[in-house]
Parts: structure tokens; sequence; C-alpha cells
């Protein structure tokens, strides 16, 4: 059987979305953006942070983050989404790899994520060690349209390029 070279770039693609419930904070990116919406979900419902867990491990062709923090385990009730990034990021460094860049969307109605996104990109690119520059952080919202327009849902994608070291 003959080894295949390792490749000196891979890309990962992350996505997911958490129904809106009354009451704030939200959690985006690691950070508390105050109004009048949380997230529901088993961890903290960080849906940026969870898209950007499934984005790395998917550049490494590893397990989704369902599989590695199933939502149905009582360790990972109300769990920091930092610890999954920070799970997936130590598997991509393991497997030789780490963030060339990243870039992602935020899909909201409300609250406005402008004034956060800064903080969000500095929260990323610690957790990833990384430039601040190397990590793109955008907001939209459903312009009325679908769950996310009508401020039922959040959601995220994210899509990262992780090179060798």
């Amino acid at each position: 059987m003959t080894s295949t070279p390792m490749l000196a770039l891979r890309i990962g693609l992350g996505y997911d979305s958490h129904r809106l419930g009354k009451g704030g904070p939200l959690r985006i990116g690691g950070v508390d953006v105050p109004g009048e919406f949380h997230a529901i979900g088993h961890s903290d419902a960080d849906v940026l942070l969870h898209a950007v867990t499934d984005a790395l491990l998917g550049a490494i062709a590893g397990p989704d983050i369902g599989r590695l923090f199933p939502d149905d385990a009582e360790e990972n009730r109300d769990r920091d989404s930092r610890d999954f990034v920070q799970e997936a990021f130590r598997q991509v460094m393991e497997a030789g790899y780490t963030v060339n860049n990243l870039d992602a969307v935020i899909l909201a109605q409300k609250p406005k994520m402008a004034p956060h996104i800064d903080s969000m990109r500095n929260t990323v690119a610690e957790m990833l060690q990384t430039r601040v520059d190397q990590i793109g952080l955008k907001a939209k919202t459903g312009e009325g349209v679908d769950a996310v327009g009508r401020s039922e849902a959040i959601a995220a994608r994210v899509i990262v390029m992780l090179q060798r070291v």
C-alpha cells in the first residue's frame, strides 16, 4: 500500500443554526451580545463557534461536532463552545496543520452584530492562535425571509483554509 503525501492546503466548511428564545444575552463568537434573544441549545448554543468547530474538523476529515460532543451527553449541557473549538484546533495541530485563514458569516435579523464583530474576530483569532487579519467575519439579516428573517433562528457559515506546518 502506498502512502498519500500530506496535502499542503486543506479546506473545511462549517454550518450551524439554533432556534431563538426570548431573553438575552446571545452568545456569538465567544462574546455575549445584549438583546432580547438567546439561542436555544444543549451547550451555550454559540452558532459561530459551532460552525468554526465543524469547519476545522471537516478540513482534516475528522468527526463532526455532534459525534465529538453529543448533544445528549450531560457533560455538554451549558458547555462553553470555546471548549469545542479548542479540541478541534488541537486535532488540527496534531494532524500537522495550522489555520491559514477563516471566513464566516452570521445570519441574524436581531440583534445587530456590527458593534460586536471586532470582539468576535479577536476571540476567534486568539482561539486559533492566529492574527486577526486572518479572520474574516460579517453579519447578514434575513430581510424578513425564513426563520432567520422572522427572528426565530440564527445561523452561521464558516470556511477555513489550513496549511501544513
